[in-house]
């Protein structure tokens, strides 16, 4: 059925109940899992700030691709106490719809499984965030939206 699911992993409550479900595929189907965590990129010229940063302090691309690297090995830990295997972790910048979606061609991922709202999810009415709503909306394969 599926041979490699990619989870879509951003430290919220939603990607972890995400995480949860493709687990339970991977112990059905014996798939391959993907992590993924997308931060979003700053140029040269956001990252500066337009003034001149303190010694020692790095730029926003650098701290958030630590911290993304951080999310998906925490969630790798998850995954690992809940019998999860063959799983493997990636870090990319970009816009998170886009490069889910990409990553997920790329890779040939046969299911992207997404949760429906992210870190800022308690705000609004919609069903969908943003970020779900996009990756469903544009994904060449299945999408499922915890």
């Amino acid at each position: 059925m599926f041979k490699r699911i990619l989870v879509a992993v951003d430290g919220s409550k939603s990607a972890l109940a995400a995480l949860e479900k493709a687990i339970g595929l991977q112990q059905l189907t014996d798939a391959e899992i993907y992590l993924l965590c997308v931060y979003k990129h700053h140029s040269l010229f956001q990252a500066s700030l337009s003034i001149d940063r303190p010694p020692g302090m790095d730029i926003p691309d650098k701290v958030l691709s630590e911290h993304a690297k951080e999310l998906v090995e925490h969630a790798k830990l998850q995954a690992a106490e809940r019998g999860a295997t063959n799983v493997r972790g990636f870090v990319k910048a970009g816009r998170p719809s886009s490069v889910i979606v990409e990553f997920a061609q790329d890779k040939e991922a046969d299911l992207i499984v997404i949760g429906s709202r992210g870190l800022h999810g308690d705000k609004g009415a919609m069903f969908l965030g943003s970020v779900s709503h996009r990756v469903a909306s544009h994904a060449k394969c299945p999408v499922l939206v915890v």
